[in-house]
């Protein structure tokens, strides 16, 4: 039997506007369906409980919930770049009215937080040279936005 996981994100009456800006910001992403709340709530009439949409073929669940809970940085999601190019589209798309942190971590606007990081990454801290490792671990804890050149020139170092 196969069961999926999904990510089940909680808003407090922004769901839909939290979708749409998304499936704005990944390609291959779209809208899979939307229930509204009725006359009997609790939340008011035509606006969105629950929201299904899909990111790049990762399924999400969007709850307007209320007030009661906030996202924190315990829980991210991660976006593997191959390119300086995508990398700068999503951390100029994601920190668009949000927030940019350290080492390609930011907060997007409605206060989730994502990493936006390049695939080389792993390669280059696993590298078992252990000074070129940490000469990439030195650069990237000097960055906001991750720069692949920056990296590689730092791994190049030596």
């Amino acid at each position: 039997m196969t069961r999926t996981i999904t990510p089940f994100l909680w808003f407090d009456g922004n769901a839909e506007a939290a979708m749409d800006f998304y499936v704005s910001v990944f390609e291959d992403s779209e809208v899979l369906s939307v229930s509204r709340y009725g006359d009997a709530g609790p939340g008011p009439a035509g606006s969105v409980l629950v929201a299904n949409f899909r990111l790049n073929g990762q399924e999400f669940r969007a709850l307007n919930g209320g007030p009661l809970y906030r996202f924190t940085e315990a829980v991210s999601f991660q976006i593997d770049c191959a390119t300086q190019e995508e990398i700068d589209h999503y951390w100029d798309r994601l920190t668009d009215g949000g927030e940019p942190g350290p080492c390609g971590w930011l907060k997007d606007r409605f206060g989730l937080s994502w990493q936006v990081t390049p695939t080389v990454l792993g390669e280059l801290l696993g590298d078992e040279d252990r000074q070129r490792a940490d000469r990439v671990m030195q650069a990237m804890m000097g960055m906001g936005k991750m720069d692949i050149a920056g990296l590689q020139r730092a791994y190049d170092e030596g």
